[in-house]
């Protein structure tokens, strides 16, 4: 969604609203525990239609109703849900140069990084309202639910031999999940992942900078296909259930080389799975990009310069 400050500028450029005005409108809406869209509708200031498309004019971008657009299969699932419905953008429409996203924050920067990094396209942006993003993630699930549900008629029932988990593991919703949930790791410069498989859905969350965060919520369908996936590639026995497992694999490429140490315990939701991330090249770092205040850093380099003595700051 819009952020305040946003909402305050293009409704004051517009001439709608001043800003002393958004922010009494503001404090209201958050004593009601109301969303500022919301509210500005509900008080006939500007509906949230209108909202986006003065907003598509502030930022110079087209707007666009997802409801009008005919959306293929393929360009939809080139962004895998998750990463949709958490960053509220819809993939539809692409060709061999370019990749077209509806967004409702076109200043979400790093994930469009993150997009054009995973589909080597060029990405274009067209705003749109939440109501259209909704729509869009609807035909997401019509799509994902179905390669979901094939999981288990892929498998029949409930799999537990070391055959079926294996076949599982290759299905491709859930090599396409795990997939991102390691790209986007990396391109997080995330230390730790955690899988943690809830009652009814599974909870994916990176540690990002010594602080866990919650980036997005699985099916609970899938969680024996990914758990699987991870198994072989960390080459963990993958019809053990009840006793935790250790291993390790690594990725590859251009831009980054990967360690992944894998550590699997069982819990009562199903396996709880925790991935610690090792860049083998990692970048030595100056003093100046450890992030001291100037005041610490000439305080080192000062003491850097003296024959003996020990280093205080």
């Amino acid at each position: 969604m819009l952020q305040l400050e946003q909402i305050k500028e293009i409704l004051a450029k517009g001439n709608i609203l001043p800003p002393a005005n958004f922010d009494k409108i503001a404090k209201e809406a958050s004593s009601l525990s109301k969303n500022v869209e919301d509210y500005l509708a509900e008080k006939k200031i500007i509906s949230t239609a209108g909202l986006y498309e003065k907003a598509s004019e502030f930022f110079d971008l087209p707007f666009i109703n997802l409801k009008d657009q005919n959306i293929r299969k393929d360009v939809l699932l080139t962004i895998p849900e998750p990463i949709a419905s958490t960053h509220e953008l819809i993939a539809f429409d692409s060709n061999t140069e370019s990749i077209s996203l509806a967004v409702l924050n076109p200043s979400d920067l790093e994930i469009f990084e993150f997009i054009k990094k995973k589909t080597g396209l060029e990405i274009k942006l067209s705003l749109t309202t939440p109501e259209s993003i909704q729509y869009g993630l609807k035909q997401y699930h019509k799509s994902l639910e179905a390669e979901f549900d094939s999981l288990e008629d892929a498998v029949g029932q409930e799999p537990s031999g070391d055959e079926d988990l294996k076949k599982l593991a290759t299905n491709l919703p859930v090599v396409r999940v795990v997939d991102t949930l390691l790209e986007y790791a990396i391109f997080e410069d995330a230390s730790d992942i955690h899988i943690e498989p809830e009652e009814k859905e599974v909870n994916v969350r990176y540690r990002i900078d010594g602080v866990l965060r919650h980036v997005m919520t699985l099916p609970k369908n899938i969680q024996s296909g990914i758990t699987a996936r991870i198994k072989i590639l960390a080459n963990l026995k993958v019809d053990e259930h009840r006793l935790p497992q250790d291993g390790r694999f690594k990725i590859s490429n251009r831009e980054h080389k990967v360690s992944f140490r894998v550590s699997i315990i069982p819990t009562f939701d199903g396996e709880k799975i925790v991935m610690r991330l090792l860049r083998e090249k990692a970048q030595v770092l100056t003093l100046e990009q450890l992030g001291f205040q100037s005041s610490a850093l000439q305080a080192i380099k000062r003491n850097m310069t003296k024959p003996h003595g020990l280093l205080l700051v």
